[in-house]
């Protein structure tokens, strides 16, 4: 990109190693890490995100077994990756400070970001604090983040920063977004934080790449996007879609265009097992604000309850499900066969 000095810099962070592990049951394995990551470093990305879908310390039998453990993830990250960050997602109860996040420290981990659902930030307070301590660059993440209205999202988020955090991010973890939504919660948070602000979209209704635009308009600096937007469900911001279209604008990235597009084609064909696509189910999941890794469990028990999953995905939606109550989808799919069977009778 030829760009003037006084173009905007946004920050970009690669999850493509973490939250593409959702879309392929967190299969990734540390030579396919290693490989993705010479390529990212060559294309200059500045934050690869790399572990189990739920972050470190979430490989289990409930949420689904990692192809290998956590240090052996980083470490395959860690050995090829010079001036690109290795940055990590922390769910606290999914992850402890003493079994997971001192480990990923020895790794040499460099950006720890530590998340909750958007209307939990208390329990992300030690650990922020202990992170910031040891001198790892320390973001605050708010998750589906379209349950909460702007001023509550903001008041979390002051609870994050207070606790440490240097930056703060919301996720639309359900693709739910248009960019007047984005723009408003974006906005408020640029407003009223001292801290920068940053976007992570998901493509449920093909509006990723435009949320993301929506956010820097306003005054986001920090963008997650995934090569060839490998994500749970519809799939991330595709990461060089958005890097094209950024530098179309006059942003700087530092990220060199052919090698991203390079990272794209690799991770479609050898990471990847089917390109993320907007389908029939990934946009009711948008609109219904349900989290895009819900995609496969409510394809399959729909199927074995023969029922249609659109149905199952609404029902979700008005019930406020979130990560990690995937059981509940099997008890709105029993519940909506009774109804439909009721009905015929």
């Amino acid at each position: 990109m030829t760009a003037d000095s006084g173009a905007k810099f946004i920050l970009m962070s690669d999850p493509s190693l973490r939250d593409g592990n959702h879309a392929v049951g967190h299969s990734l394995t540390p030579d396919q890490i290693a490989a993705y990551c010479r390529i990212a470093e060559n294309a200059g990305i500045p934050i690869v995100e790399v572990g189990h879908g739920n972050g470190i310390g979430a490989s289990s039998l409930q949420l689904g077994l990692a192809a290998a453990p956590d240090g052996a993830l980083l470490k395959a990250a860690r050995d090829n990756l010079k001036r690109s960050l290795l940055g990590v997602h922390v769910i606290p109860g999914f992850a402890t400070i003493d079994r997971d996040l001192k480990p990923a420290m020895d790794a040499g981990v460099d950006v720890f970001r530590i998340a909750s659902h958007c209307t939990e930030a208390d329990i992300t307070d030690r650990f922020l604090n202990y992170s910031r301590k040891q001198g790892k660059t320390t973001y605050g993440v708010l998750m589906m983040s379209h349950m909460a209205t702007p001023e509550i999202l903001l008041e979390e988020a002051r609870k994050m920063e207070a606790s440490g955090a240097e930056a703060l991010v919301i996720m639309d973890s359900s693709g739910t977004y248009l960019p007047n939504d984005v723009r408003l919660r974006i906005g408020k948070l640029v407003e009223n934080l001292s801290i920068p602000v940053g976007f992570h979209g998901h493509n449920n209704l093909s509006m990723a790449v435009a949320n993301s635009i929506a956010a820097v308009e306003v005054g986001a600096t920090i963008l997650d996007a995934s090569a060839r937007g490998f994500g749970a469900g519809a799939g991330n911001t595709q990461l060089e879609a958005l890097v094209a279209v950024l530098h179309k604008l006059g942003y700087q990235t530092g990220i060199d265009l052919y090698g991203v597009l390079d990272l794209g084609d690799y991770a479609e064909e050898n990471l990847m097992k089917v390109v993320p696509t907007v389908s029939s189910t990934s946009i009711v999941s948008g609109m219904a604000g349900v989290f895009s890794g819900f995609l496969k469990p409510v394809r399959r028990i729909a199927a074995e309850y023969k029922i249609d999953p659109r149905d199952i995905f609404f029902d979700l939606g008005k019930r406020g499900v979130v990560a990690g109550q995937e059981d509940l989808i099997l008890e709105s799919a029993e519940k909506l066969a009774k109804a439909k069977l009721a009905k015929v009778s």
